[in-house]
């Protein structure tokens, strides 16, 4: 036990917690932050995949009820009509790389039952003021869409009005509904509930939002790294212990071949000019201290 009295220094007891920190980090946070995106990128594509060649089905069908699961990115139909004067338009949006805004309206199925819809992109000319948007047909129609994930409102990220239209920063079906200040009716897509994306085409449509490429992404990658890193971190801080253990033997055992015994009165003149162990023990004990810093124990 005394050969490891050393770990108790405060540079290696420092060590020792920054190692495990690290270490802790890696397993409970950083490892599964990325494994958790790389499995919902995955359930995203297989949703998308799923939705290229099905057939779409009636919204009113997958509304809230019994059993309902998450069905993002699922073909539907409506049909229903535009409620007049809801527009709403989403802010900080791109097309073609250039500033865009999203446009948003609410739909009133034949059910009674609203939905929001997001009518697609169009561009700002000068990258600040808008073009006139025009007002979505009136009377009975029959759109096609998908159906997506409400992204949730951003703190501190008010709804305002602005050059006559009312403008939000994401698109939140809560905060939508407030902004409307009329009830909608949230697709079960997620916990924060969907709405439907227009596809090309379609009436009161502008430019669709792209499918995004169904690329896994380096996040399986990123996390097997960050469990790498993991194990790796304990094992360099055993290896330096390991490495200041087999230092100290080595030293040891040079002092000990360094200061034979001797029984020789004769000598004992030249045995008192020569430094003691316990002298080359202190000037060891002063090398090492140099080399690591503090005092050795």
């Amino acid at each position: 036990m005394r050969r490891l009295s050393f770990l108790f220094r405060p540079g290696w007891v420092i060590l020792a917690l920054v190692v495990v920190a690290f270490a802790y980090l890696c397993f409970s946070i950083l490892a599964p932050w990325q494994l958790g995106k790389n499995n919902r990128t995955s359930h995203r594509n297989d949703l998308i995949a799923a939705s290229v060649n099905a057939t779409p089905v009636d919204v009113t069908t997958l509304l809230p009820g019994p059993g309902t699961a998450d069905v993002e990115w699922r073909r539907v139909t409506a049909n229903g009509s535009y409620v007049p004067g809801s527009t709403v338009l989403e802010r900080l949006q791109r097309l073609a790389d250039k500033p865009a805004y999203g446009v948003l309206a609410t739909f009133r199925l034949t059910d009674g039952r609203t939905v929001l819809v997001d009518r697609g992109l169009v561009a700002a000319p000068d990258g600040a003021h808008l073009p006139q948007i025009a007002e979505p047909p009136t009377g009975p129609q029959h759109l096609q869409a998908r159906i997506r994930r409400s992204e949730g409102s951003i703190p501190g990220k008010e709804p305002m009005t602005q050059d006559g239209y009312r403008q939000v920063y994401s698109l939140d079906i809560g905060q939508l509904s407030t902004v409307l200040e009329s009830p909608i009716t949230a697709i079960p897509a997620g916990d924060k509930g969907g709405y439907l994306q227009l596809d090309d085409n379609q009436p009161g449509g502008f430019t669709p939002q792209p499918l995004p490429q169904l690329d896994q992404g380096p996040y399986l990658s990123y996390g097997l790294q960050w469990i790498a890193f993991g194990v790796m971190a304990p094992l360099g801080l055993a290896y330096f212990v390991r490495a200041e253990l087999r230092e100290r033997r080595r030293e040891r055992a040079e002092e000990a071949a360094g200061s034979p015994p001797t029984a020789d009165p004769a000598a004992a003149g030249e045995t008192a000019a020569q430094p003691s162990p316990a002298d080359s023990a202190q000037t060891n004990d002063r090398r090492l201290a140099d080399r690591y810093g503090g005092t050795r124990r």
